[in-house]
């Protein structure tokens, strides 16, 4: 068991290998049992039930990252503060399920949805796989934040509405400038703002620092009015 825990994992993992795309049916699975069950969810036990575990288990998941960070001994403020889109996605994900705020599901859903399936397609687990702690903690926080939002869509009936797509890019450029200063001050690389992530990444493809983060701002406002599509075909 102790394996499962370790810095690095002994199987590496393998994008679209065959634990990798079970992995990702089984979240799509969750998110159709959800659409299917929504009639049962909308009930107030039930409904109160699932909102809060999920909201416990995305809580618990940022926790335990933040045990297993220092437990291999790697925890710093620079690198390791929950800053990053996902920790920040998450978190709000799980203030969304509590709340039902609709202002938050405006963020959570175009940033937090977009951030979260572009990871989960194209993990940066390069280390691990399954039964990893790593692997496991990964497609849970990023898949919570799927199925989070998928359930206030299905059960809870938020629809984003167009101006919404341009809300959540002023608050994703808001938070980003935050975060630039963040990294001035601490000397970090949040959201990878400063410099490309070690790891290769489609970053890579993108030009130099600091003008890959132009095309970056592209591809976010593209993968918000493609998760705003489905809606504008339902109206």
């Amino acid at each position: 068991m102790y394996e499962w825990f370790v810095k690095d994992g002994n199987n590496p993992f393998i994008l679209f290998s065959l634990t990798h795309i079970l992995t990702l049916l089984f979240i799509i699975a969750i998110c159709i049992g959800i659409y299917f069950f929504r009639t049962q969810l909308k009930k107030a036990f039930p409904n109160k039930i699932v909102r809060y575990s999920l909201a416990a288990m995305l809580i618990v998941s940022e926790i335990s990252l933040i045990w297993w960070l220092n437990y291999i001994g790697t925890w710093s403020f620079r690198y390791s503060l929950p800053l990053h889109l996902s920790s920040i996605s998450l978190l709000l994900s799980s203030v969304l399920l509590i709340t039902r705020s609709y202002r938050l599901f405006e963020f959570t859903y175009f940033v937090g949805l977009g951030s979260a399936l572009q990871a989960m397609v194209t993990p940066d687990i390069q280390a691990y796989t399954f039964p990893h702690f790593r692997y496991v903690h990964f497609f849970i926080s990023h898949g919570g934040i799927v199925i989070a939002n998928m359930f206030m869509v299905f059960v809870e009936g938020f629809r984003p509405t167009f101006k919404s797509i341009f809300k959540a890019f002023l608050y994703l450029n808001v938070y980003a400038l935050l975060i630039f200063m963040v990294n001035i001050i601490m000397n970090s690389n949040y959201m990878y703002i400063m410099k490309k992530p070690a790891n290769p990444s489609i970053i890579d493809y993108l030009g130099p620092w600091p003008f890959y983060i132009i095309p970056l701002e592209v591809i976010a406002l593209a993968t918000f009015w493609l998760l705003y599509i489905p809606f504008y075909i339902e109206k």
